[in-house]
């Protein structure tokens, strides 16, 4: 009866760590905000329910990227990259939609977006505290 106990005990204390140790989520929403290199990053933007917790999220990055074709349709599944000044990749990752925030230190960084085949890179400065928009354009075809 004791090691039962015991196994009851270690097992909650393993389904616990393992729910701390979960990527952080704001209460209000299904977006999760991942941390990468010390670089915290959220994306999605799939459905109106989505937007509107990006919104909410936004105050707490100071980058927002913008994925679309030229004819105004959002697409995701657009591979980014995020390199400081000295070419160190920060964030490799996949967008879960058309709208990748992340909040980087005040710099120079490059950023790289792939979608179907074709490559786009942007070298942009962020300040600490402002919202900074980037958009990248693919053609429609």
């Amino acid at each position: 009866m004791k090691n039962s106990k015991l196994l009851t005990a270690a097992g909650t204390a393993l389904m616990l760590a393992a729910a701390l140790s979960a990527p952080a989520a704001n209460a209000a929403s299904d977006e999760v905000v991942r941390v990468a290199s010390g670089v915290s990053y959220v994306s999605g933007g799939v459905g109106d329910t989505s937007i509107t917790n990006l919104n909410a999220l936004a105050k707490d990055f100071n980058l927002k990227l913008v994925f679309a074709l030229t004819n105004g349709d959002y697409v995701d599944g657009v591979m980014v990259t995020i390199a400081d000044a000295a070419g160190r990749a920060l964030v490799d990752a996949t967008a879960e939609g058309p709208w990748f925030l992340t909040r980087l230190p005040a710099g120079n960084f490059q950023v790289t977006a792939a979608f179907a085949g074709k490559t786009q890179k942007r070298s942009i400065t962020i300040g600490a505290n402002k919202l900074r928009t980037v958009d990248f354009r693919w053609a429609s075809e």
